[in-house]
């Protein structure tokens, strides 16, 4: 096998044999075989807007080819977890997203029997309690778009993108692709799921953890830990207890009363900096024409995305999780809070497209203890709540309206997709100064690096607040607490932030409850 990188195609040329053949001056009839190990869009110039790919190609006489310019032996690194005998020890996870999932996952292929624990619903009652709040506004405060199996990250825009070179990546895609997900994300050089494909990846992983054994708890909440001698002994939930050797703390950042309930136990915790903002809407077409520069590229190339960044003194604001052709849905998961998401399906074919649009928040700015910063939180939440009625209505403000300090009445050309509702006003007595500032700076900053980003119409939706954690629980390097046993991991632990970097947290957290256990590693 060779690799032969840096093909440059058209995006509308899909005959990659004619096109490496090219590359190798060969027959076509002389490739055997292809597989796209990469493929990312080239937007920057708009006369040259192109693919680029990298294949795994079986090619006759294959030697020949190494000394041309993009080619090389393909050597493939594939990551293989150290499978294990169990020592019958009782491990205990709580929390059901991507970091627990794949915790969980490895330590029922190693033949551990964890239980995980889950305050929300599995995924197909989740989806209707989640449907059901969009439509009446009636919420299940324990099974809503953060609580429930799949974690946070299944009503999103299921993004596997991650800022780590870790060989845990393709592993992990293609655990995803073996469960359900769309074979391109082993490839896409920004993968994502979609909400779509989610719900039954999700779904697959949990059967597959009870066919080797693991017990899922669905509807029961983890209230307390029980510590004998410096070591968790039990799991408290409001159902009974559970004894357990090893109790993972995969939580997810919304599990506000987990974060009380520890601290009160002494459990080790530290500010942390984190993000808020509002979330802000275009046209996705409006997007795709300011992406690619071209009608015929923006209604034929798929739904555009941007990334975008800016500093002032010593703040920082971006767009986050950005989700093209996707809306805009309501994180709440406690009564009395508007908390703003997104979320696209695969085809990312909705009217909009929408990103968090967030302003950086130092451990500084939060006077007080570390729980401190949950407060900052949930006020901000609250007025969000009293702002758009105290009905789950979000609070929108246009652009236009947003930099000139003027409340908004109704919409312009954006029709806002939140649910429940919206309730056009003003945004500043939601946000803190400092806030609303930064995010006036970083639109006029945005729009010099992306023309157009500050179209008046642009619709700003208040608020957002859960990029991630506003506290680290402080682990050591076997991944435990101060606490033994107790082992915090995940974006709500404050080491993660999105689906990839918790699933890949979660599976590292596996192998050290291996190594900590003294487990038999087979080979």
């Amino acid at each position: 096998m060779i690799k032969i990188s840096d093909v440059k195609l058209s995006p509308f040329d899909t005959n990659y044999k004619k096109a490496l053949a090219k590359v190798l001056k060969t027959k076509e009839t002389d490739i055997l075989n292809i597989e796209i190990l990469r493929k990312s869009l080239d937007c920057r110039k708009r006369d040259f807007i192109h693919y680029v790919l990298t294949f795994k190609v079986d090619v006759k006489n294959e030697e020949k080819y190494l000394k041309l310019k993009n080619v090389s032996k393909y050597i493939e690194e594939k990551y293989v977890f150290p499978y294990t005998k169990s020592k019958g020890e009782k491990i205990v996870v709580a929390g059901s997203g991507p970091a627990g999932l794949f915790c969980c996952l490895m330590l029922a292929r190693a033949g551990a029997n964890p239980i995980i624990l889950e305050r929300g619903e599995k995924v197909e009652d989740r989806k209707k309690s989640v449907d059901t709040f969009f439509e009446t506004g009636k919420l299940n405060i324990n099974s809503n778009i953060q609580f429930g199996e799949g974690g946070a990250g299944t009503f999103s825009d299921g993004k596997l993108t991650c800022g780590l070179n870790n060989k845990k990546i393709p592993f992990i895609n293609e655990e995803f692709v073996k469960h359900g997900a769309p074979d391109e994300i082993k490839y896409s050089s920004k993968p994502h799921i979609g909400t779509d494909y989610l719900y039954k990846t999700v779904k697959n992983i949990r059967e597959e953890i009870i066919s080797l054994g693991g017990t899922f708890l669905f509807e029961t909440t983890l209230k307390d830990i029980i510590i004998k001698d410096g070591k968790v002994v039990k799991a408290v939930t409001d159902k009974g207890e559970i004894e357990c050797d090893r109790l993972v703390l995969a939580t997810g950042h919304s599990s506000r009363d987990t974060y009380k309930m520890l601290y009160e136990k002494g459990v080790n915790m530290e500010k942390k900096p984190f993000s808020v903002g509002v979330r802000i809407e275009h046209k996705r077409e409006y997007i795709n024409l300011l992406q690619y520069k071209s009608e015929e590229f923006a209604e034929t190339l798929p739904a555009a995305d941007y990334k975008l960044s800016c500093h002032s003194q010593d703040r920082g604001a971006y767009t986050f999780c950005m989700c093209p052709g996707g809306v805009v849905v309501c994180g709440a998961s406690g009564e009395g809070q508007v908390v703003t998401n997104g979320m696209s399906y695969f085809a990312r074919d909705k009217e909009n497209s929408n990103a968090a649009f967030l302003v950086s928040v130092l451990p500084e700015d939060i006077k007080g203890g570390v729980l401190d910063a949950i407060k900052f939180q949930e006020d901000l939440e609250r007025k969000a709540y009293i702002k758009g009625g105290e009905n789950y209505f979000a609070p929108v403000q246009l652009v236009k309206d947003f930099l000139e300090d003027r409340e908004s009445t109704k919409s312009g050309n954006v029709k806002p997709s939140y649910l429940p509702g919206v309730k056009y006003t003003s945004l500043k007595d939601v946000l803190p100064d400092f806030v609303i500032e930064m995010l006036k700076f970083a639109i006029v900053e945005f729009d010099r690096k992306m023309k157009g980003f500050n179209i008046g119409d642009a619709v700003l939706t208040g608020v957002e607040t859960r990029s991630s954690a506003p506290l680290r629980i402080l682990r050591d390097e076997s991944f435990q607490s101060n606490i033994k046993g107790l082992y915090p991991i995940g974006e709500g632990a404050g080491y993660a932030g999105g689906i990839m970097s918790s699933a890949i947290d979660g599976i590292n957290c596996a192998e050290k409850i291996i190594d900590n256990g003294k487990w038999r590693i087979e080979n």
